[in-house]
Formats: structure tokens, C-alpha cells, sequence
């Protein structure tokens, strides 16, 4: 399954670690380009998950027009093949209205599925994946892992053990279909003249990152964090697996179930955050359509999109 390919060519991407800086360079460069803002991240298609996502408020996206943002209820499921299809469908309205969909995110795996498609593997069986959830909770998430590894050295090695999602989903298409997902997922780049000429990430220092992470899962529990996950959890249907996934969210219902202190609950978030972001940087520099732009942290969000915006020739 793959995105249009003339479709793909009037896109603009802007991808990067949690943290970077992506929204607010991101409308800056929408101005420039007369752009509509499209998520590439998994979890702000779901409504009232704000605060953890580190969604743009509703003011901020009155700037420009948002897409795929709050297009799902906290308990519906949403697949990578429903995105696909989402993002295209967004993107044909965009381009018929002559302006540029700018795809905005951290989702590594959102931002290959676009770019290179995707394979269709089967249906969940999530009674397998209970089964798999429980070995992980109950044995760690390196024996998943461990699994996996047995079964697809070569997809092991690409993925991080705590990326226990992702893992049990490669676990899953084994067990369903007996063959590794490294030799059905055989998805590679475009030829270059085929390409969107505008694939970028932003590139910050670790340390400087690092300490914008902590700082941010700070402020998120300033704002209301702990509050949002109770209000989503007391919802008549609650929180699907998916969004259960959320970094933050798991946590929190965790130390609300108490398990965990909240000073403990912070660290924690801020520690797995940081993890997640080193995973991102492996993502982005593994994807060659993808060019790093180096930022040391100093430069202001318009110089960024000025620097960005002088590359569309």
C-alpha cells in the first residue's frame, strides 16, 4: 500500500525528535510557503489527549489549518493503514486548494509509511498480544524482545527493547504467518527523481534536548497532566491500547493506581521520554529521503524556517 505518488512530490515534511521545537518552526514555515499543517504523530488524533501529547492548542492552530489532529475518540483504535489513507485524503484537498500539505511529527513510522508505503500484515489477534503484553509486564520488556530476536535477528536488531509495541506487533505477524516481518516488510526508498524534494528533521544536541525533555515533563504536570488521564480514564469507553501507549499516560495511570510515587512517576516519564527520543534520532538518520538540519538550540523558530523556506528552489 502506498501514498499517491503525485501527491507525494507537492509535500513538504518536517519531522524531528520530541521536544525540538517542530510546532513553532512549523508555523512559521507554513506562512512562508502558504502551507496546511499535517500531523505525523500517532497520538494527537485523539481527542482531550492534549496535555501529554504536547498538542498545539487550539489558539496556535488557528493560524494556519491543522489536519489529522482530534479525529478520534480516547477508545477507537486506529490503524498505520488508516493513516495512510487519512493523510492522503487530507492531502488531495490540500493540493486541489493550491496550497502545500506540510507534514509536522515525531512518528518515525508514520513519516516511512508515506514516504516508502507500507506492508499489509495481518489483522490484530489480540489474544496474542494480551498473552505478550503479560510476558512483557510480568518478565520485562528485553524477554519480548528476546523473542523476537530469536525468531527475526535481523528486525531485532532495528528496534530498541522498550519499543515492546512494535515488538509484539513483529511477534504477532510471525506467529500468524510463520515468516519474519524483515522478509515481508521489503519497503525500500524511491528512486530520487520519484522523491518529495523536502524531507527534513531537525538535528539538536543531545544534552540540549535532554534538558528541554525534562523541563517539558515538568510543565506537563504543572498544567494538568495527572487530571487529563483521569478525565479520560472516567470516559464511558476509556482509553483503547493504542492510546494507553501514549508516553506519559501509562505512567500516570500507574502511579494512580499506586504503584508509584509522583515524584517517581515524573523521572520515570522524563528518563523513558528521552529514551524515545534517542529512538527518534535513530529513525530519521536511518531514512535517507530524510536530511538532517542542524540546530544548536540558539537559533529563534523563524530563523529555522527562513533557512528551510530559502531550500524550496
Amino acid at each position: 500500500m502506498r501514498f499517491d505518488g503525485s501527491l507525494l512530490r507537492h509535500c513538504w515534511f518536517l519531522a524531528g525528535p520530541t521536544a525540538a521545537g517542530k510546532t513553532d518552526v512549523a508555523l512559521e514555515l507554513a506562512d512562508r510557503l502558504d502551507a496546511e499543517i499535517v500531523s505525523l504523530d500517532s497520538m494527537t488524533l485523539y481527542r482531550g489527549m492534549d496535555i501529554g501529547t504536547a498538542k498545539p492548542d487550539r489558539t496556535t492552530r488557528t493560524r494556519c489549518p491543522h489536519h489529522l489532529f482530534d479525529i478520534l475518540d480516547p477508545h477507537e483504535e486506529f490503524s498505520l493503514a488508516d493513516y495512510l489513507q487519512a493523510a492522503e485524503r487530507v492531502c488531495r484537498g490540500i493540493v486541489e486548494r493550491r496550497r502545500i500539505p506540510l507534514f509536522v511529527g515525531g512518528t518515525g513510522l508514520y513519516l516511512r509509511a508515506v514516504l516508502r508505503g507500507i506492508f499489509q500484515g495481518p489483522p490484530a489477534d489480540w489474544e496474542l498480544r494480551h498473552r505478550l503484553q503479560a510476558t512483557a509486564h510480568r518478565e520485562g520488556d528485553v524477554a519480548v524482545h528476546h523473542l523476537l530476536r530469536q525468531v527475526d535477528p535481523p528486525l531485532a536488531e532495528k528496534l530498541h527493547p522498550h519499543d515492546v509495541r512494535r515488538v509484539i506487533r513483529w511477534l504477532e505477524v510471525f506467529e500468524l504467518t510463520g515468516v519474519p516481518l524483515s522478509r515481508q516488510q521489503q519497503q525500500a526508498p524511491l528512486p530520487v527523481e520519484e522523491r518529495p524534494p523536502h524531507v527534513y528533521w531537525l538535528h539538536p544536541p543531545r544534552e540540549w534536548l535532554a534538558e528541554r525533555i525534562d523541563r517539558r515533563v515538568a510543565l506537563m504536570f504543572e498544567q494538568g497532566l495527572v487530571a487529563e488521564v483521569v478525565r479520560l480514564l472516567s470516559g464511558e469507553r476509556g482509553l483503547s491500547r493504542t492510546a494507553r501507549q501514549a508516553l506519559g499516560y501509562e505512567e500516570v495511570i500507574d502511579h494512580l493506581n499506586g504503584r508509584a510515587t509522583l515524584a517517581a512517576t515524573i523521572e520515570l516519564i522524563q528518563t523513558r521520554t528521552r529514551q524515545f527520543a534517542k529512538r527518534q534520532y535513530t529513525w530519521f538518520r536511518h531514512l535517507e529521503e530524510c536530511r538532517p538540519i542542524a540546530i544548536t538550540g540558539n537559533e529563534s523558530s523563524r530563523e529555522i524556517a527562513e533557512s528551510l523556506f530559502a531550500r524550496r528552489k
